[in-house]
C-alpha cells in the first residue's frame, strides 16, 4: 500500500513540475507541434493537441463553433490553409431517356484537396431535366396490336390475289419481348390468359402486317417500354420491353402476331 501511494505522488509530482516547466520556459502546443497536416477540415475530434497549460484542445474547422480551438489555431491554421481548388464543369450528359422526361448531369474533378483547415470543396456533380427527342421516339410511341399464332396465313394458298402474294413475300421477322404490364381482362380468354408479367414472349411480324416501312406497328425499341393490346379481346393490353430482334425467322408455336 505504501508502495501504491508512493507511485501516484511521484506521478502528481512530475505532473506538476511538467507544467510549470512548460508555463515558464514557453514550450511549444498546441496546433503547431501537429504533424502534417497541422490542421484538420470539418469536425473531426481526432485533430486535437494540448495548449500550455495540457488542457485539451482542437485543431480542426468546426472548434471555431465550439469555442475549444488551441491558442495558436489562427496563426498556424489560417497561415497554412490551402483552399481546395476545382476543375471547370465537363459537357453535360446525354439525355437519360431517349423519349420523354429524363435527366442530364455534369461533372467538375478536385484538383488541390483541402488541407490544414482550408475551404472544403463545392458540389462536383450537378443534375437537370431534360426531354429526349430521338428520331425513333415515334417507335416507341406506337401500341401493337397482337393475336395468337393460329391466324397465320398460308403463304401458297393458291386464292390469294397476285398483288397480295407479292406483299407477302417479304421475309417475317421476330421480337422478342418481355411482359411488364397485363390487364386482368386478359384472363378471360384462353390464348391470352398465358400473359403474365416477367414473361418472354415472341411476336413475329408477317408481310400482311407490315407497312411501307417493311415492318410492323409496335415493334418497339430496344430496352424501352412500350405498349400492346389483344385485338380480340376487349380491356386485354399492357406494356412490354423488347429484348431482342431477329430478322428471317418465324416465332415458334403458341406464340403471336402483330396485325
Amino acid at each position: 500500500m505504501e508502495n501504491c501511494v508512493s507511485v501516484r505522488v511521484f506521478w502528481w509530482y512530475n505532473f506538476g513540475t511538467l507544467i510549470v516547466t512548460s508555463l515558464l520556459t514557453g514550450t511549444d502546443a498546441g496546433c503547431a507541434v501537429r504533424e502534417n497536416p497541422k490542421c484538420c477540415t470539418g469536425r473531426k475530434n481526432e485533430c486535437f493537441e494540448y495548449s500550455v497549460r495540457r488542457t485539451v484542445c482542437y485543431c480542426d474547422t468546426y472548434c471555431q463553433k465550439t469555442g475549444d480551438c488551441c491558442e495558436d489555431y489562427h496563426r498556424v491554421c489560417y497561415i497554412s490553409a490551402i483552399n481546395c481548388d476545382v476543375s471547370p464543369w465537363g459537357p453535360w450528359s446525354q439525355c437519360s431517356s431517349p423519349c420523354g422526361t429524363g435527366s442530364r448531369e455534369r461533372t467538375r474533378q478536385v484538383i488541390v484537396p483541402p488541407r490544414n483547415g482550408g475551404m472544403q470543396c463545392p458540389d462536383l456533380k450537378q443534375h437537370r431535366g431534360c426531354l429526349g427527342h430521338s428520331p425513333q421516339c415515334g417507335l416507341s410511341e406506337a401500341v401493337a396490336r397482337i393475336l395468337p399464332s393460329t391466324f397465320k396465313r398460308d403463304f401458297k394458298d393458291p386464292w390469294r390475289r397476285p398483288h397480295v402474294v407479292m406483299k407477302e413475300e417479304k421475309p417475317s421477322y421476330c421480337v422478342n419481348f418481355r411482359l411488364k404490364q397485363v390487364g386482368r381482362a386478359c384472363q378471360l380468354q384462353l390464348w391470352t390468359s398465358h400473359l403474365v408479367r416477367e414473361r418472354l414472349v415472341c411476336v413475329e411480324c408477317q408481310a400482311t402486317a407490315m407497312g411501307n416501312g417493311y415492318h410492323c406497328v409496335g415493334d418497339g425499341l430496344d430496352n424501352t417500354r412500350t405498349f400492346w393490346t389483344a385485338a380480340s379481346v376487349p380491356g386485354c393490353q399492357g406494356s412490354w420491353v423488347r429484348e431482342s430482334f431477329q430478322e428471317a425467322c418465324s416465332c415458334p408455336s403458341h406464340s403471336l402476331l402483330f396485325i
